[in-house]
């Protein structure tokens, strides 16, 4: 049945061909040969002008360049997608389900919408597939026979059950580290008596592991990630890692993915950057990029922005997201990586309810039925040089930091020119605060090491500061505690 939408395929207008990612505050070079990359061309901090579209299947209507489109709204979202404006509002769950509440996901259970007949891969860093509230729903290959050794279906990967690894080229899928398991019990944790509710609770979860269990990993796992799971049956693809820097390899299986009527959602990142990272500036063609706003749509300080350019961005919650962490465990988890597993499990309610939706189709209802924030974030203005003198406390240590015992070589200016190809990549919550209320009281994890371009000269003081305020802009809300 068709629903009067474009089924054109999103303008493919080429893109760049760099293909070096960094780690989230580094950027390695890597001596396995099998591990680096061909530089296809010079490095570019930005998508240039002339390749950016306005794609004729995103309306600029209500686009601002803080929230995009805005919150995502389930009920008009799926509505739209079936041709029914009945969708009406139903009471708030409450408690630790705001993020359902807030997306309006209730109001598509109301009327039998609920995932179900839905695959939703979760490229990540495994899924606990033995977690209590996400078991029954996880994607199990049918086709391949367990522990016999053989590649049964004949699709290239030995014992595939689970899913695979493309970190470690095997089939161990399991979450160790917690974020992928976080970012599946926001899709697809089931509906029963307790932890907590996915918005497409009847979905099914496949796990599709890319980064290793400190959450690092390389693009080349997350491109051939991003094809096993269209070719093995996913209908929606949940990227909740990127990075400062394009790949060509990863926007092609984007694109892939986009061709063979999978959506692929993307978190926008935690710089609190005008734009969006990589690989979710690539929504202005493919896919959706979300940014995290808080329970009172309020936009978060960590949350990158959509930027001037149209993307299909939307916001939904990532701040002190209640979800499943391994070991039938449950923890509050903030950042855009907590973002993008809404939308993926609004998508997946929208083709539950109309599996004939296209690619194109879920862009532009998703935009158009999206609302913009009412109140709009602050961006804090901040003297660094007298939070210099200031004593801070790490992990229940108080320390001074002071220009003497400040390490500037450990501070990122992101301007990586000519930079070394490396396969590096990394999900955005590596490093962020998780968050146990809504205004944390605890340092953020270890940083990872900084490091300047070898070929960068501006090194005077000024230019120093203005990195360094940069690279906390993230840890706002925590500076503004113990300052």
């Amino acid at each position: 049945m068709s629903y009067g939408y474009d089924n054109s395929h999103p303008l493919d207008k080429g893109g760049l061909t760099i293909t070096s990612f960094s780690s989230i505050n580094q950027l390695n070079s890597q001596g396995n040969d099998d591990l680096q990359f061909t530089s296809h061309s010079s490095f570019h901090s930005e998508v240039n002008t002339d390749e950016i579209v306005n794609a004729s299947d995103i309306s600029a209507t209500g686009y601002n360049n803080q929230s995009g489109y805005g919150l995502v709204n389930a009920g008009t979202a799926v509505g739209k997608a079936i041709g029914d404006n009945g969708f009406t509002d139903v009471p708030d769950l409450g408690g630790n389900e705001w993020g359902a509440d807030l997306v309006q996901a209730p109001e598509v259970w109301d009327k039998g919408h609920t995932g179900k007949g839905v695959i939703v891969a979760v490229l990540d860093t495994g899924v606990d597939y033995n977690h209590s509230d996400l078991n029954d729903n996880i994607w199990r290959n049918t086709t391949e026979i367990a522990g016999n050794g053989i590649d049964d279906d004949g699709n290239g990967y030995v014992d595939d059950v689970f899913g695979w690894n493309f970190h470690d080229d095997n089939n161990d899928v399991l979450d160790r580290n917690g974020h992928g398991t976080h970012v599946a019990g926001t899709i697809a944790g089931e509906r029963n008596d307790f932890g907590v509710t996915g918005i497409a609770y009847d979905a099914q979860i496949m796990s599709v592991k890319v980064l290793n269990d400190s959450g690092s990993g390389y693009y080349s796992s997350i491109s051939d990630g991003i094809r096993y799971a269209v070719d093995n049956g996913a209908n929606v693809i949940n990227l909740s890692l990127g990075g400062r820097f394009p790949t060509r390899r990863v926007e092609s299986a984007i694109e892939y993915a986009s061709s063979k009527g999978v959506t692929v959602v993307m978190a926008a990142g935690n710089y609190g950057e005008s734009q969006p990272g990589y690989p979710g500036r690539y929504a202005d063609k493919s896919g959706i990029v979300v940014g995290a706003v808080d329970r009172n749509n309020t936009m978060a300080d960590f949350s990158n922005r959509a930027g001037s350019h149209n993307l299909a961005y939307v916001t939904a919650p990532g701040v002190s997201v209640y979800s499943t962490v391994p070991n039938n465990g449950y923890d509050s988890y903030s950042g855009t990586s907590m973002a993008s597993p809404h939308v993926a499990g609004v998508v997946a309610l929208m083709l539950s309810a109309n599996p004939e939706l296209t690619t194109t189709q879920i862009r532009q209802i998703i935009t158009e039925t999206s609302g913009n924030n009412t109140q709009a974030a602050t961006t804090m203005s901040w003297d660094f040089s007298g939070d210099l003198s200031q004593n801070i406390v790490n992990n229940g240590n108080t320390s001074a930091v002071s220009p003497q015992n400040f390490n500037f070589s450990e501070v990122d200016d992101s301007l990586f020119s000519n930079s070394t190809d490396n396969d590096q990549f990394w999900n955005y919550e590596k490093n962020m605060i998780q968050y146990s209320s809504e205004y944390p009281v605890a340092a953020p994890r270890e940083y990872d090491q900084f490091s300047f371009s070898d070929n960068n000269n501006d090194n005077d003081l000024a230019s120093i500061i203005k990195r360094i305020t940069r690279q906390l802009q993230p840890y706002q809300r925590w500076l503004r505690l113990l300052f």
